[in-house]
């Protein structure tokens, strides 16, 4: 018996998540959106591939979410995009509304699914998804980490014209130009990068990286990225179903970790088959630490404009 997936949101990032899942065998899938016919039509245009591709796992759409019944993970990607000039905060109104209600209707039909959130200000929507659904903190969080992490070891092997795969690096924080590289913990063919690349030149990769998906959304006019969060919301579920627990960023709610309290944020988490197994709290400089508060304080003041 195939474990189950709902994504909610059959745009760009619904839709390639959707993909991706069924082709890696990881689940069925049902796929939800609000458009009549779009998640139906693009679950019939997928599973067609599935002859082709080879995969067994079934994928269903439509506008229903009796169809999300019994979901192990619900991902949410719905919600307004980004276009050129916006920053994610701008979108904060219309998509917590649409968020509140996407959560009341999971709630009903898979009250025990664990949550991850891609719509964005991201960790101001897996804040609200925590409150309103009511389910345990460790069984809501945010996909962001894992690709603003993405972002940061792609930028970086570039720099070091190295293989993506030989870098492992790490961002915490919030999904925005305030997260928080961390090239002292970030190694390349397992040499720290702080020995293999300048201060100018690491400065440059960390702006790079803070706005990675602003950057996307400059050349693509008229759209955001959806290819690699995608990817990493998959990479995530995998970790979850596979029970793999394994240590990725996520956006996860702390209670008193690192210093803050009550307040979703990018940290590194044990991933396995019930949620968040645990927060992973690294020996943090003083610098690193003000970054991640800093940081944390602009989700903060962000949520403070919530109604719940």
């Amino acid at each position: 018996m195939h474990n189950k997936v709902t994504v909610v949101g059959a745009g760009f990032v619904g839709a390639t998540t959707a993909q991706r899942i069924v082709e890696k065998s990881l689940a069925d899938v049902a796929l939800i959106d609000v458009v009549d016919g779009l998640a139906a039509g693009k679950a019939l245009d997928i599973m067609e591939s599935s002859p082709i591709e080879g995969f067994t796992c079934k994928i269903c759409g439509g506008t229903d979410y009796k169809l999300s019944e019994k979901s192990d993970i619900v991902i949410i990607t719905a919600g307004v995009a980004r276009k050129p000039g916006m920053s994610r905060d701008d979108l904060q109104a219309i998509n917590a509304r649409i968020v509140t209600e996407i959560v009341e209707n999971i709630k009903e039909f898979s009250p025990d699914s664990i949550l991850i959130m891609v719509t964005n200000p991201l960790d101001v929507m897996s804040y609200l998804a925590y409150k309103v659904s009511g389910t345990p903190s460790h069984k809501v969080m945010g996909m962001a980490g894992v690709l603003d992490s993405a972002r940061y070891r792609y930028f970086l092997s570039e720099a070091l014209c190295l293989a993506p795969d030989q870098v492992q690096a790490m961002i915490l924080g919030g999904h925005g130009d305030t997260m928080v590289p961390l090239p002292r913990f970030s190694t390349a063919s397992g040499r720290p990068i702080l020995e293999l690349l300048d201060q100018t030149q690491i400065e440059a990769v960390n702006e790079r990286a803070k706005k990675g998906g602003a950057e996307i959304v400059g050349l693509l006019k008229t759209g955001s990225a959806f290819y690699a969060p995608s990817s990493s919301v998959v990479d995530m579920v995998k970790s979850i179903l596979l029970d793999e627990a394994r240590v990725m960023p996520c956006c996860a709610y702390l209670q008193g970790e690192y210093g803050i309290d009550d307040l979703y944020c990018g940290v590194p988490v044990e991933l396995g088959k019930n949620g968040i197994k645990k927060i992973i709290q690294l020996d943090l400089d003083k610098k690193e630490k003000e970054d991640l508060l800093n940081s944390c304080s602009k989700v903060r003041e962000n949520i403070r404009k919530l109604s719940y």
